[in-house]
């Protein structure tokens, strides 16, 4: 019995020892799994505070990017990053200024020559253009400063115009090889070919390397050496002819800009013959066109606004007592102003380019007439062939008045509808005779002008003619002769704007 009790006693012992142990590694193993979770929490929390910083900083970026150079974007060795239009105009300006090329030739001849020299039209704005919007595909990598983005120099060269500056600092005048040309000939409207000689010539290949370098990567000074050929007339007159005939053809096909409302303009021919720049091609001997964009904007931006912005002008319509429309005393004009030149600009450089005639409407904003009324309390009818003025009221005549019109042969007075539009008491008339001697009528009374020079008054020297209605010989010079009563009742109750018509025949003698 005391060794069964042992034996049991010691099982018992054993068993204890496993539970303890087993319940050891259930107290550390819930301390270990807390960790690890929270672990996970916190770097998915420091994963999302990351996430919104990027998001933050990349639509910030977007933001302070939107007008100006994205990061990595540079123009030759400049990094323009942050810089605005203005700062990238200063910029293109100074990089274009330091660009040069230091010409010499085995004799010890030398010449620092700047782009414009080597005929090289740099064009600033839209290298500013091209700055602000590279890297514009994505967004992602346009505010990413890792990716890189080189600009060159947006520029048009003219070969013609390098040989020609480098020929005029190297060589002699008398020894100069010089190409067949064309030029616009200002009084004949039209392009002429120049003929060109033989002679030497510099070599500008090397030349014309550093252009092309100095376009891609501006604001360096480079040297080059040159040497000399003897050559043939580069160009010859009939490709010379060629090319004014082709230049000639752009002239003769009109382009016209309008507003979309009544205002037209055609593009003057000398102003089409400035925008073309004949480029001359040594190597190939012939002579090609170009065309100057950046001329053609500068003209959009300030003659198609100058020719065709309108100010609204109210419609007046004269009315009689009853509200009818008697005639339209101002016709009215829509208000027009043109905007976005540039898109005209380019459609006037396509159709040079392309040598088509072209109607380019300028977009624009129409603002339309309004329409006033003018109350005319009386129309004025001036009959030619009983030689009368008669005054209605509505459709009666309230006063009938014997006048002399304007003298046959010449000085009739003109028929048609007009209004009192200036009035004076007393006035010096002066004008001119039909044998073209000076007259002049001091004092003349109650004067109520309604067409130019043509108008009421009192002839106080003509009341013979007034009397027998004959303005065949004694008439005006075409105004409408009166007794002074009765132009002073005109020039009192009919004011300015009063309906004028003047209707019949010129009579060939007296009427009364």
């Amino acid at each position: 019995m005391t060794e069964g009790y042992g034996e049991g006693e010691a099982l018992t012992e054993e068993f204890s020892a496993a539970e303890v142990n087993a319940l050891g590694e259930g107290m550390h193993a819930g301390p270990q799994k807390s960790k690890k979770k929270m672990a996970i929490i916190i770097a998915v929390a420091v994963l999302a505070v990351l996430i919104v910083a990027f998001v933050a900083a990349f639509f910030t970026a977007r933001w302070y990017y939107q007008d100006k150079a994205a990061p990595g974007v540079t123009l030759g060795n400049v990094k323009v990053t942050g810089q605005n239009a203005s700062q990238l105009k200063s910029t293109v300006n100074h990089e274009i200024k330091a660009s040069t090329v230091t010409v010499r030739d085995a004799k010890g001849h030398k010449v620092k020559a700047t782009l414009a020299d080597l005929g090289v039209k740099p064009n600033v704005n839209q290298t500013v253009k091209d700055l602000l919007n590279a890297k514009s595909g994505n967004d992602l990598v346009k505010v990413n400063p890792f990716s890189k983005d080189h600009v060159p120099l947006a520029a048009q060269t003219n070969d013609l115009d390098m040989q020609s500056y480098l020929t005029k600092q190297f060589v002699a005048s008398d020894k100069q090889a010089v190409p067949s040309t064309i030029s616009f000939d200002g009084g004949r409207g039209v392009f002429v070919a120049t003929e060109g000689r033989g002679g030497i010539s510099p070599q500008s290949t090397p030349v014309k390397r550093s252009i092309s370098t100095l376009i891609a990567d501006p604001g360096q000074a480079r040297n080059v050496s040159i040497g000399y050929k003897n050559i043939d007339m580069p160009v010859s007159v009939a490709n010379a002819n060629q090319a004014a005939n082709e230049a000639n053809r752009r002239l003769n096909n009109p382009i016209v800009i309008n507003n979309g409302d009544a205002g037209s303009f055609n593009v003057p021919g000398p102003q089409l013959a400035s925008w073309i720049k004949p480029n001359v091609n040594m190597g190939k001997g012939v002579i090609t066109l170009n065309y100057d964009k950046q001329a053609i904007q500068s003209y959009a931006n300030s003659e198609v606004p100058k020719q065709l912005n309108q100010d609204m002008v109210s419609q007046v319509d004269v009315v009689d007592d009853t509200g009818k429309v008697l005639a339209t005393m101002t016709k009215g004009v829509n208000g027009v102003k043109v905007k976005d030149a540039d898109s005209v600009a380019n459609q006037v450089y396509k159709a040079l380019s392309d040598a088509q005639p072209a109607t380019i409407q300028s977009p624009a904003d129409i603002a339309k007439f309004d329409v006033q009324q003018k109350k005319s309390e009386y129309r004025v009818v001036v009959d030619k062939s009983s030689q009368t003025v008669s005054v209605y009221k509505g459709d009666q005549v309230i006063r009938t008045f014997p006048v002399c019109t304007g003298a046959s042969g010449g000085d009739e007075t003109d028929s048609g509808n007009f209004f009192i539009y200036l009035k004076y008491r007393v006035q010096d008339m002066r004008g001119l005779n039909n044998d073209g001697s000076h007259y002049l009528s001091p004092g003349v009374k109650w004067v109520s002008y309604f067409n130019g020079g043509e108008g009421f008054h009192t002839a106080s020297w003509n009341y013979g003619g007034i009397a027998r209605g004959d303005p065949s010989n004694v008439g005006s010079h075409g105004c409408v002769n009166m007794y002074e009563a009765d132009a002073e009742w005109i020039y009192d109750n009919c004011p300015e704007g009063t309906f004028v018509q003047v209707v019949g025949n010129q009579p060939s003698g007296p009427v009364r």
